[in-house]
Protein backbone atom coordinates (compact mmCIF):
# COMPACT_ATOMS: atom_id res chain seq x y z
CA UNK A 1 0.00 0.00 0.00
CA UNK A 2 1.81 3.30 -1.36
CA UNK A 3 1.82 6.03 1.39
CA UNK A 4 0.20 9.61 0.52
CA UNK A 5 2.06 12.38 1.02
CA UNK A 6 0.13 15.57 2.44
CA UNK A 7 1.55 18.76 1.15
CA UNK A 8 1.76 21.72 3.59
CA UNK A 9 -0.29 24.57 3.10
CA UNK A 10 2.89 26.84 1.73
CA UNK A 11 3.03 24.12 -0.96
CA UNK A 12 -0.14 25.59 -2.43
CA UNK A 13 1.11 28.97 -1.47
CA UNK A 14 2.59 30.73 -4.91
CA UNK A 15 5.17 32.67 -3.20
CA UNK A 16 6.46 30.23 -1.30
CA UNK A 17 8.50 28.52 -4.46
CA UNK A 18 10.12 32.77 -4.48
CA UNK A 19 12.90 32.99 -1.72
CA UNK A 20 11.68 36.04 -0.31
CA UNK A 21 14.16 39.22 0.27
CA UNK A 22 13.09 40.02 4.16
CA UNK A 23 15.56 38.04 6.35
CA UNK A 24 12.53 36.94 9.09
CA UNK A 25 10.31 36.06 5.89
CA UNK A 26 13.06 34.20 4.59
CA UNK A 27 14.62 32.01 7.44
CA UNK A 28 10.64 31.26 7.77
CA UNK A 29 10.42 30.13 4.45
CA UNK A 30 13.44 28.13 4.57
CA UNK A 31 12.65 26.20 7.25
CA UNK A 32 9.59 25.47 5.97
CA UNK A 33 11.45 24.01 2.57
CA UNK A 34 13.60 22.26 5.00
CA UNK A 35 10.91 20.48 6.71
CA UNK A 36 8.86 19.70 3.49
CA UNK A 37 12.19 18.43 2.23
CA UNK A 38 12.87 16.04 4.88
CA UNK A 39 9.68 14.79 5.19
CA UNK A 40 9.11 14.22 1.23
CA UNK A 41 12.41 12.14 1.27
CA UNK A 42 11.57 10.24 4.57
CA UNK A 43 8.32 8.93 3.22
CA UNK A 44 9.59 7.94 -0.08
CA UNK A 45 12.51 6.55 1.18
CA UNK A 46 14.77 8.64 -1.05
CA UNK A 47 18.27 9.59 0.05
CA UNK A 48 20.26 11.05 -3.12
CA UNK A 49 19.77 12.93 -5.92
CA UNK A 50 21.34 15.23 -8.46
CA UNK A 51 19.97 19.47 -7.85
CA UNK A 52 18.17 18.77 -11.80
CA UNK A 53 16.33 15.88 -10.80
CA UNK A 54 15.38 17.69 -7.34
CA UNK A 55 13.96 20.79 -9.55
CA UNK A 56 12.03 18.27 -11.82
CA UNK A 57 10.54 16.57 -9.05
CA UNK A 58 7.33 17.26 -7.11
CA UNK A 59 9.17 18.78 -4.02
CA UNK A 60 10.51 21.68 -5.82
CA UNK A 61 8.06 21.81 -9.25
CA UNK A 62 4.19 22.09 -8.66
CA UNK A 63 3.01 21.45 -11.57
CA UNK A 64 -0.68 22.36 -10.58
CA UNK A 65 0.39 26.24 -9.68
CA UNK A 66 3.01 26.09 -12.42
CA UNK A 67 5.86 26.91 -10.05
CA UNK A 68 9.03 25.91 -9.97
CA UNK A 69 11.65 26.53 -7.52
CA UNK A 70 14.97 28.26 -9.25
CA UNK A 71 17.99 25.98 -9.08
CA UNK A 72 19.47 28.60 -7.32
CA UNK A 73 17.12 29.04 -4.70
CA UNK A 74 16.99 24.89 -4.95
CA UNK A 75 20.99 25.29 -4.04
CA UNK A 76 20.19 28.32 -0.72
CA UNK A 77 17.42 24.94 0.53
CA UNK A 78 19.78 22.64 0.10
CA UNK A 79 23.21 24.68 2.16
CA UNK A 80 20.54 25.19 4.70
CA UNK A 81 19.76 21.50 5.40
CA UNK A 82 23.94 21.11 4.90
CA UNK A 83 24.33 23.33 7.81
CA UNK A 84 21.62 21.73 9.49
CA UNK A 85 23.39 18.35 8.95
CA UNK A 86 20.65 17.13 6.93
CA UNK A 87 22.52 16.79 3.66
CA UNK A 88 25.82 16.22 2.36
CA UNK A 89 27.21 16.93 -1.04
CA UNK A 90 28.53 13.77 -3.23
CA UNK A 91 30.48 15.69 -5.68
CA UNK A 92 32.72 18.95 -5.31
CA UNK A 93 30.50 20.95 -8.14
CA UNK A 94 27.52 20.34 -5.49
CA UNK A 95 25.07 19.05 -8.38
CA UNK A 96 24.59 15.93 -6.54
CA UNK A 97 23.58 15.37 -2.89
CA UNK A 98 22.38 12.78 0.06
CA UNK A 99 19.85 13.66 2.14
CA UNK A 100 19.74 12.05 5.36
CA UNK A 101 16.45 12.51 6.66
CA UNK A 102 18.01 11.40 10.04
CA UNK A 103 21.04 12.62 11.13
CA UNK A 104 24.12 10.17 10.81
CA UNK A 105 23.92 10.32 15.22
CA UNK A 106 20.70 8.94 14.61
CA UNK A 107 20.92 6.17 12.36
CA UNK A 108 23.89 5.24 14.48
CA UNK A 109 21.35 5.01 17.65
CA UNK A 110 19.17 3.34 15.55
CA UNK A 111 21.68 0.93 14.36
CA UNK A 112 23.33 0.56 17.69
CA UNK A 113 19.53 -0.84 19.10
CA UNK A 114 18.45 -3.11 16.68
CA UNK A 115 22.34 -5.00 17.03
CA UNK A 116 22.02 -5.04 20.89
CA UNK A 117 18.24 -6.06 20.49
CA UNK A 118 18.57 -8.68 17.97
CA UNK A 119 21.60 -10.23 19.48
CA UNK A 120 23.98 -9.18 16.88
CA UNK A 121 26.86 -8.17 19.09
CA UNK A 122 30.23 -8.83 17.90
CA UNK A 123 28.81 -10.33 14.79
CA UNK A 124 30.12 -10.04 10.82
CA UNK A 125 27.08 -8.89 8.65
CA UNK A 126 27.02 -6.39 5.27
CA UNK A 127 25.79 -3.66 4.82
CA UNK A 128 23.70 -4.82 2.07
CA UNK A 129 22.47 -7.43 4.85
CA UNK A 130 21.55 -4.20 7.14
CA UNK A 131 19.97 -2.11 4.76
CA UNK A 132 17.73 -5.05 2.42
CA UNK A 133 17.80 -7.87 4.93
CA UNK A 134 14.36 -9.02 6.06
CA UNK A 135 15.36 -8.92 9.84
CA UNK A 136 15.79 -5.33 9.76
CA UNK A 137 12.53 -4.59 7.52
CA UNK A 138 10.26 -2.99 10.03
CA UNK A 139 13.32 -1.42 11.89
CA UNK A 140 13.21 2.38 9.30
CA UNK A 141 16.40 1.53 8.87
CA UNK A 142 17.49 2.97 5.01
CA UNK A 143 16.53 0.45 1.87
CA UNK A 144 19.23 0.57 -0.14
CA UNK A 145 20.64 3.47 1.01
CA UNK A 146 24.74 2.19 1.74
CA UNK A 147 26.09 5.57 1.51
CA UNK A 148 24.09 6.94 4.65
CA UNK A 149 25.06 3.71 6.54
CA UNK A 150 28.89 4.86 5.74
CA UNK A 151 28.35 8.17 7.12
CA UNK A 152 26.99 7.25 10.35
CA UNK A 153 29.60 4.63 11.78
CA UNK A 154 31.33 6.62 13.74
CA UNK A 155 27.84 7.59 16.35
CA UNK A 156 27.58 4.11 17.65
CA UNK A 157 26.99 5.09 21.61
CA UNK A 158 30.70 3.95 22.19
CA UNK A 159 30.67 0.90 19.80
CA UNK A 160 32.99 0.64 17.03
CA UNK A 161 32.22 -0.71 13.51
CA UNK A 162 35.34 -2.20 11.49
CA UNK A 163 34.99 -1.82 7.89
CA UNK A 164 36.64 -4.33 5.27
CA UNK A 165 35.87 -3.68 1.61
CA UNK A 166 35.79 -7.31 -0.26
CA UNK A 167 35.54 -6.68 -4.02
CA UNK A 168 33.77 -3.39 -5.61
CA UNK A 169 30.78 -3.15 -3.89
CA UNK A 170 30.74 -5.21 -0.67
CA UNK A 171 31.13 -3.59 2.53
CA UNK A 172 31.57 -6.11 5.62
CA UNK A 173 30.27 -4.78 9.11
CA UNK A 174 31.65 -5.98 12.27
CA UNK A 175 29.95 -4.85 15.62
CA UNK A 176 31.93 -4.73 18.42
CA UNK A 177 30.38 -3.02 21.39
CA UNK A 178 31.78 -3.24 25.41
Amino acid sequence: MAMSFEWPWQYRFPPFFTLQPNVDTRQKQLAAWCSLVLSFCRLHKQSSMTVMEAQESPLFNNVKLQRKLPVESIQIVLEELRKKGNLEWLDKSKSSFLILWRRPEEWGKLIYQWVSRSGQNNSVFTLYELTSGEDTEDEGMPRKCEVQLQLCRQHTNGGSWLWKVSGSSSTTLRTEYP
